[in-house]
């Protein structure tokens, strides 16, 4: 070997080095950089000189199945933390077991409130006590009705949120499809623009799982896994009405309510055979058009059990048959063909509470008493608190087949809001277990910050080898120059 050929080999040598520490660098200071992708330099032989090293370019290192992994983790996290969600708030407004604001809770009190008038039936203040916890039974019914519309509402503008969302990211990533191509062409370095890339796809997939599908000139297309095609060269478009204050009566199907739709087309959102299976949009289609309506159910079959018992037939001689009961629908009897939301508009009747301009001896009397009665008969008030512990069927069945007392009701309601709100507990602790490991998995793939240290290190002694190859021959031109 001359000193020419040492000479161009140690310079080569010495570009390499620089330029893989240079690789190494960003690969440790971006180590935790959201869609960062270890880098690794590609060298090479010199095939114009024969000697020497040449650096091909640097490799974005990324394993696609486990970024596949990584991504149905991520959707299950994002579909069950949503769902979770309102399983624990549907069981804060229904109330634990212990309780004593509780809707089971105040049922008893209301029960309990019965007995003791019954016991003393001339003290005003006892009847005036069961109209109170009868209110506050109602008025107990009432909130928690709200509260699961007002679920379903944020549900109806987060699907809104999450539609603007996708739309704006899908085009984002279609203008970076278009712009990696060109910067390549042009001799620029893309890493970056892939980052920024696989960074938009994983938004995406939060909402609505995909599969990216690699294409010709470092493109990708992306398709859900209901088989949606939202990215082929040009970004599919959704669209989405947002209500913002929704009534339990409100269905996609009746129209009052907006469905998803793609390149104006409709979108199927629920079921096993949603387009967009899994992730946080569906997540909130599942709340608005299912769960919510569920547990809106459950509590109209409360609510009904409740005014029907007070309107059973020959429960109080003075009332008519169009008469309403004790419990009302917003003042009127019972209606079957009346619309969903009954816990919503369930009252106690205003004719027996003294708060409202009613008179609670009535509860002692009758509803339908013209006047006051025999101050000391209990009568009314006994069958009152025995319709309660009537055993009867349920309409619609919700919680069982069997025949059930009130205080079995309420108690089936607060079981199973516990039930589905512990269960996707659990469910959301297995997801958010599952996507750290793949994260950890994935992150051991990506950038070891030890290994890159110890890249460095030998990247330095190249570089140091190089350089005293470059003095050696420095020296050698020197002495041949003074002879």
């Amino acid at each position: 070997m001359n000193m020419t050929t040492a000479f161009n080999n140690a310079v080569s040598g010495l570009t390499a080095a620089g330029r893989g520490t240079s690789v190494v660098s960003d690969n440790i200071a971006n180590a935790l950089t959201p869609g960062f992708a270890r880098r690794s330099l590609e060298l090479t032989t010199n095939t114009i000189s024969g000697h020497g090293v040449r650096t091909v370019g640097v490799v974005r290192n990324q394993d696609p199945v486990l970024t596949a992994n990584r991504h149905a983790t991520d959707a299950d996290l994002a579909f069950q933390t949503a769902v979770s969600g309102f399983h624990t708030s549907v069981e804060g407004f229904i109330g634990a077991a212990d309780d004593l604001s509780s809707l089971a809770a105040r049922l008893a009190d209301f029960d309990s409130s019965l007995i003791t008038a019954a016991s003393l039936p001339d003290s005003s203040e006892r009847l005036d006590q069961v109209a109170r916890s009868g209110r506050d039974l109602a008025n107990r019914i009432n909130s928690a009705s709200e509260g699961v519309r007002q679920l379903r509402s944020d549900a109806d503008r987060t699907i809104g949120k999450h539609v603007d969302s996708l739309n704006q990211t899908l085009k984002d990533i279609e203008k970076l499809n278009a712009r990696i191509p060109s910067v390549k062409h042009s001799g620029g370095d893309i890493g970056a623009l892939l980052d920024q890339r696989q960074v938009l796809i994983d938004q995406v997939n939060e909402l609505v799982p995909v599969n990216a599908v690699p294409r010709a000139n470092d493109q990708v297309s992306l398709y859900s896994d209901g088989g949606l095609i939202l990215l082929e060269g040009t970004a599919a478009q959704f669209s989405f009405t947002t209500t913002g204050d929704t009534k339990p009566h409100m269905t996609v199907g009746n129209g009052l309510l907006s469905g998803l739709e793609m390149n104006g087309n409709p979108i199927r959102t629920s079921g096993d055979t949603a387009q967009i299976r899994g992730g946080a949009l569906m997540a909130q289609f599942q709340i608005r058009d299912e769960l919510a309506v569920e547990a809106q159910a459950n509590l109209d079959s409360v609510a009904r059990d409740l005014i029907e018992r007070f309107e059973t037939p020959g429960l109080d001689p003075t009332a008519l048959p169009t008469d309403a009961g004790l419990f009302t629908d917003a003042g009127n009897r019972f209606d079957v063909t009346a619309p969903a939301g009954l816990a919503s508009r369930i009252s106690l009747n205003a004719i027996v509470d003294p708060d409202n301009g009613g008179d609670s001896w009535r509860l002692r009397d009758g509803l339908g008493a013209a006047a006051p009665g025999d101050p000391g008969d209990a009568t009314q008030l006994q069958a009152l608190g025995a319709i309660l512990s009537d055993a009867r069927p349920v309409a619609g069945s919700p919680f069982g087949t069997g025949a059930m007392r009130a205080s079995d009701l309420t108690e089936a309601l607060s079981s199973k809001a516990g039930a589905n709100a512990h269960t996707a507990s659990q469910r959301l602790t297995f997801a958010n277990s599952a996507q750290l490991e793949m994260a950890r998995i994935e992150a051991e793939d990506g950038v070891d910050t030890d290994q890159e240290l110890q890249r460095l290190m030998e990247i330095e002694q190249a570089y140091a080898a190089n350089a005293r190859v470059i003095s050696v021959v420095d020296e050698l031109m020197n002495t041949l120059l003074r002879l």
